[in-house]
């Protein structure tokens, strides 16, 4: 890896491999950085039916490899590395610390490092991820047709995602820890309305179990008293954190979790710094978004380099 560079994509999701593509194809001085292989989140989804152009559906990992051979096919240049800080202090040379001790800069940046779905942490989860067990309700209902799920979670995603799910599920029952949800009141209204949902409150899934995929959830009530709910899905929607920790979130603006907040255009508050992906703040959060984004931050940042020479 050289020292300095006109661009420097952080993340190699769906947003940096995009970035990655308008980068190399308009052929700037640029490397994409990742710390493992690319594809983040995506590479732990089993299927994906939903992105443009591939009408039968494909795997995660495939559509990854694809996207990956694709910027490759312009010399995409991608390092693996992992990034330990990010430091904007001097906005004409952004700094990056990696974890070896070296450094490496750049005229502009483009940060891409996603975001983690949330987890119960039980037994079966991590086994059943694909299977059944889904972090995602629109990306993931319409392989739920006419089967009972469960939602675990109470705020606006898991309140909003059940219903969307009833379009397909012939039954959703909400697993919340509390005895009221966080979600708005409206959008408890619909669900209270919606005849397909049921409420299971004050209780927590202690296991996920199935064979070939999930098939029951073992429950623990605050009470002390244990059941088990058949079900043939699970969505666990108790938010998303995002990979912010070697970023300077507070100088970026961010907000009080810890995403980035851009313009229309991708651009942070720092000029000459993008974001793209699920590490922006935002609501949607989908594999096709994060990829418009990543080219979108690349025509912001090939801007903002035309203007510096």
């Amino acid at each position: 890896m050289k020292e300095h560079y006109e661009l420097i994509i952080l993340g190699g999701g769906p947003a940096g491999l995009s970035a990655g593509l308008y980068a190399a194809r308009a052929r700037l001085d640029h490397v994409l950085i990742e710390k493992g292989a690319p594809g983040g989140q995506v590479l732990l989804t089993d299927w994906v039916d939903n992105y443009p152009g591939f009408p039968e559906g494909l795997t995660g990992f495939d559509l990854i490899e694809k996207m990956t051979q694709h910027a490759k096919r312009f010399d995409l240049n991608i390092e693996t590395a992992t990034v330990a800080e990010v430091n904007l202090d001097d906005e004409k040379k952004k700094i990056l610390l990696l974890e070896d001790g070296s450094k490496v800069s750049c005229d502009s940046l483009i940060i891409c490092t996603g975001a983690s779905a949330n987890t119960v942490n039980v037994p079966g989860e991590q086994e059943m991820r694909g299977k059944g067990v889904s972090y995602c309700g629109t990306c993931d209902a319409p392989f739920y047709r006419n089967m009972h799920v469960a939602v675990i979670g109470g705020g606006n995603t898991a309140v909003q995602e059940a219903e969307y799910l009833t379009k397909f599920a012939s039954k959703v029952t909400v697993i919340h820890r509390r005895d009221e949800l966080r979600a708005t009141k409206i959008l408890q209204e619909i669900a209270f309305a919606n005849e397909k949902i049921d409420f299971l409150w004050n209780s927590t899934v202690t296991s996920i179990e199935g064979e070939q995929g999930v098939e029951r959830l073992n429950i623990l009530n605050k009470d002390g008293s244990e059941s088990t709910l058949e079900v043939e899905g699970v969505f666990v929607l108790i938010g998303v954190t995002p990979n912010s920790e070697a970023l300077p979130v507070e100088k970026l603006n961010g907000d009080k979790w810890g995403f980035i907040p851009t313009d229309i255009e991708s651009r942070t508050n720092i000029a000459g710094v993008m974001a793209a992906g699920d590490i922006c703040s935002k609501d949607v959060r989908q594999i096709v978004n994060a990829a418009g984004e990543g080219a979108v931050a690349i025509l912001a940042a090939e801007n903002y380099l035309q203007n510096l020479k």
